[in-house]
């Protein structure tokens, strides 16, 4: 008994000793879409020495339930079970050998299915070690259908403003979930709805809301569908028909009398098209010189006072009539614009025309007074007199050109006649350079009579012939410093000479 018990315990410890070296190789997790093709790796690593494989077998494990998929054994060959037996095989050819080789028990998942989403095990039957076993988790998605549309080929917009859907968005049978968004100019509002289906997969839904109008009219709305990172993008164009919107072009607040190819042109923008225009005047009839062609009136002939009114142009559509109105009024003369948009009469243009000349007049005559003014006072500054004015020194003989002449030793004293103390005191007169005033004039005139010597005109010096004049000459006699001689021996002051 002791024996029997010793040799069992010896073969258990063998056992134990050779399965520590089996193991299952499995991808942790795997995942395809629906309709496509994924692998699950299964590989026995086996032991040295090693041991025998008896058979292998793939089950589904789904809410703790296991279902075959397929088994290999090496006498009764493989078999794959319904409802996989047209979708899943053995990538290994020789698994199917009558000798098979079971180290490598990969299978094949063809033409994915979301009821394919499970978790699957991969066991191997051994001897003497037992059964060794491994998992992998698939997951299948689901790539969604999305699709946009209008709510209908053509909106409407027309009566009061309110609020419609005028697209739609939708994410259907997605697997996970996807998320909706738009983007347009338009001013509206999305709304979005989520629905799980039977089959794990969810639809999402998003509908745009607008209040139709004019400015919504060939507007573009586009919805944007994420799905696991990936963008899908679809557009659409509004196309919202709507009532004319009318304008009256043509008067440009400036028909006056006279003036010639005057119209008025009725402008709708519409969808569809305008269809009928239709002019009339308020109190009362169109004039008898307008021609209506399309859209326009065309006025003949000069501007008269008959055309002044309110003109209506009523324009229709299939969605409606709508009106537009301008006054006309009619002036004599045309308006200036840089007048304040004023009307210019003839008597004020004939005004304005001889107000125009007079200040133009005045202002030649200013310019004509300061050119003769400039041109005066330029010739003062210039001597123009002929030398027959001019004053002799007598007894003294400097000239401009000349010099000294010769003449025998001078007296050094100069007799002055008992007038006065004062005219024996020769003045200073200094030069400043500058022009003087005519009473600085007159006193350097006084000051002239006041010097050591006296002139007269040249006519005058005939009369002084037989008239004694003493005079005592100083040793080198000097010229004032307004003084300047002249060829002649005749001597003018700087202010002479310069003005």
């Amino acid at each position: 008994m002791a024996m029997c018990l010793g040799l069992w315990i010896l073969m258990l410890a063998l056992h134990i000793q050779a399965g520590s070296g089996q193991m299952v190789q499995m991808d942790p997790s795997k995942s395809g879409f629906v309709g496509s093709q994924v692998e699950l790796r299964c590989i026995f690593i086996n032991s040295n020495p090693p041991v025998k494989i008896s058979q292998v077998t793939w089950q589904k494990l789904l809410n703790g339930t296991k279902q075959n998929v397929a088994i290999a054994n090496p006498a009764l060959g493989v078999s794959v079970l319904p409802p996989f037996k047209e979708r899943v095989s053995f990538k290994q050819a020789a698994v199917r050998h009558r000798t098979p080789s079971l180290e490598d028990t990969t299978i094949v998942f063809s033409n994915l299915q979301l009821s394919d989403e499970a978790a699957y095990i991969c066991e191997y039957t051994t001897f003497p070690a037992g059964n060794r076993e491994n998992m992998v988790n698939l997951t299948v998605f689901a790539r969604p259908m999305t699709r946009m549309s209008l709510t209908t080929p053509t909106i409407v917009a027309r009566g009061p403003k309110r609020k419609m859907t005028v697209a739609t968005c939708v994410s259907a049978n997605g697997k996970p979930p996807s998320v909706i968004k738009w983007e347009t100019r338009l001013k509206g509002e999305a709304t979005f709805q989520e629905s799980r289906n039977q089959n794990g997969t969810v639809t999402v839904r998003s509908n745009y809301v607008v209040v139709p109008s004019r400015e919504t009219h060939m507007q573009r709305l586009t919805c944007i569908v994420t799905y696991r990172n990936e963008n899908i993008k679809d557009s659409v164009v509004l196309n919202v028909q709507y009532e004319p919107e009318v304008t009256i072009e043509g008067f440009d607040g400036n028909w006056y009398l006279n003036r010639q190819n005057v119209q008025l042109t009725c402008r709708a923008d519409a969808n569809p098209p305008v269809t009928i225009y239709s002019w009339k005047l308020l109190n009362g009839s169109l004039p008898t010189n307008v021609e209506i062609k399309n859209n326009t009136l065309f006025f003949k002939g000069p501007v008269t006072y008959d055309l002044a009114g309110t003109y209506v142009c009523d324009a229709t559509n299939g969605i409606g009539t709508r009106t537009g109105i301008v006054d006309v009024n009619i002036t004599e003369y045309p308006i200036n614009p840089t007048n304040g948009g004023q009307e210019i009469s003839q008597e004020q243009h004939n005004t304005g025309a001889a107000i125009g000349g007079a200040v133009g007049g005045l202002a030649l005559l200013g310019l004509a007074a300061i050119l003769l003014f400039i041109f005066l006072r330029r010739r003062q500054r210039t001597f123009k007199g002929d030398y027959s004015t001019k004053k002799h020194v007598f007894g003294n003989g400097y000239s401009k050109a000349g010099g000294l002449p010769a003449h025998p030793p001078i007296p050094k004293n100069l007799q002055y006649p008992d007038d006065s103390d004062d005219e024996k005191k020769p003045a200073q007169i200094g030069s400043t350079g500058g022009f003087e005033a005519s009473e600085r004039d007159f006193e350097a005139e006084a000051e002239d009579l006041k010097r050591p010597y006296f002139t007269v005109d040249e006519g005058e010096s005939r009369d002084y012939d037989e008239r004694t004049l003493a005079f005592q000459y100083d040793p080198e006699p000097e010229l004032a410093d307004d003084m300047i001689s002249q060829t002649d021996g005749s001597v003018i002051s700087k202010k002479e000479w310069y003005v």
